[in-house]
């Protein structure tokens, strides 16, 4: 189990090299002092609460009191993006990539976005979960290469 864990994350970043989208950050938006705008953060709101709050909450803190563990069909529950599990350990090349192809590979149950959303959408998305992030969470992203 400890071996699949591991293996996990290294099988997220393979799967992101394969297809990248060139996202460009060159510096913080000055009103929200992150890579992303307002304008974005408030598409974001509406595309979260559309595709992907039914699963991860409408303010992205999960639903499931325990989301490291596997529901009883063996697939892992959504798990809380708002800065308190895993998500910000993903650059956002990455976070792009999982929402393109979803969770299914993984051990979850989430669909692939592909054909649904735009990047622009996707990355909307993103802005507004990490809206919930600490500033402390959001530094330790950024020095992990986050914006990559």
């Amino acid at each position: 189990m400890r071996a699949r864990l591991v293996l996990l994350p290294v099988l997220v970043l393979l799967a992101a090299c394969e297809r990248t989208e060139v996202f460009e950050v060159t510096e913080n938006d000055a009103e929200t002092g992150r890579w992303y705008s307002s304008e974005l953060l408030g598409q974001g709101q509406q595309v979260f609460s559309q595709n992907c709050a039914s699963c991860h909450g409408e303010q992205a803190q999960g639903l499931e009191a325990n989301w490291r563990q596997r529901l009883a069909d063996g697939s892992l529950p959504p798990p809380p993006l708002n800065g308190t599990a895993h998500a910000w350990h993903h650059p956002l090349s990455v976070l792009v990539q999982v929402i393109s192809d979803g969770g299914i590979a993984l051990g979850g149950k989430m669909p692939a976005f592909d054909e649904i959303l735009s990047e622009e959408q996707k990355r909307a998305a993103i802005a507004y979960f990490q809206s919930f992030w600490s500033d402390e969470i959001y530094q330790q992203w950024l020095q992990m290469g986050g914006v990559q």
